[in-house]
């Protein structure tokens, strides 16, 4: 089966993708393009898979650069090959044939391009880093190459949707603690339980920092589990063990 590559026509035409599960070599519990090494897939699988993403995007495989994910607001600059295993959550560069990539299995995929200026980025949002500043941090690092935010665009790839998000009350209260406005990215579920809508408040983040563009591809990783991985969906299966979808751009 050939890779499955989702992309937004707002990044064009930097080369892009979120990969799906689709085309891996993968199998089990972990079917498909499981580029997760932090999960317990066999380490040759995990390593094709990856390989495999390399060359749909052009590059070499150490060219394919990731970090150390740990839901933290911290940015690390990309200067050239090799993978960096830094504790942080976002990549930024300017230096073409490097493959900024981040690992998701719900949480946001975001990436980011200003293509005048030659400078992209790739974040890994999920509602901590969101709400800690992962997104505005990534513009940040992107300005310090020499992107102006008003000329990025960015696009959030598969994640949980809001009908399959469910939260408990103190996961509100914690929102309207940092803006009671907040409270219109929560719908009711059933008895004190709220659904939370991740891709809107990525998508409000990302316009109050004054991005030129933003958009969700609208597509839910809990709700497609052919073509998706999730965190969630695995714990509520009890699986032992999930895949990492893989999300990456370059220059």
């Amino acid at each position: 089966m050939t890779l499955e590559i989702l992309t937004s026509d707002l990044l064009s035409p930097i080369r892009h993708g979120f990969f799906t599960r689709r085309g891996g070599a993968s199998s089990g519990i972990f079917a498909g393009l499981n580029c997760g090494r932090g999960s317990s897939d066999q380490n040759e699988a995990v390593a094709l898979n990856r390989s495999r993403v390399a060359d749909a995007l052009g590059v070499q495989g150490d060219s394919l650069v990731g970090v150390h994910q740990v839901h933290s607001a911290d940015v690390v600059t990309v200067t050239g090959p090799g993978t960096a295993r830094e504790k942080a959550d976002a990549l930024v560069t300017a230096t073409p044939e490097v493959a900024l990539s981040v690992l998701t299995a719900d949480c946001q995929p975001v990436l980011f391009a200003d293509t005048e200026a030659g400078v992209i980025g790739a974040a890994h949002a999920g509602w901590r880093g969101a709400m800690d500043g992962i997104l505005e941090a990534t513009l940040d690092a992107m300005e310090a190459l020499g992107a102006r935010r008003e000329h990025t665009f960015a696009a959030i790839g598969p994640t949980i949707s809001q009908g399959s998000y469910e939260v408990g009350p103190e996961f509100l209260e914690e929102f309207m603690e940092e803006d009671p406005d907040n409270a219109r990215f929560f719908a009711n579920g059933e008895g004190d339980r709220m659904l939370f809508d991740l891709p809107a408040y990525g998508l409000n983040r990302l316009r109050k920092a004054g991005v030129a563009e933003a958009e969700w591809i609208r597509h839910c990783t809990y709700s497609d589990p052919a073509r998706f991985y999730s965190y969630r969906r695995s714990t509520h299966r009890g699986e032992a063990d999930y895949g990492r979808l893989i999300s990456a751009i370059r220059l």
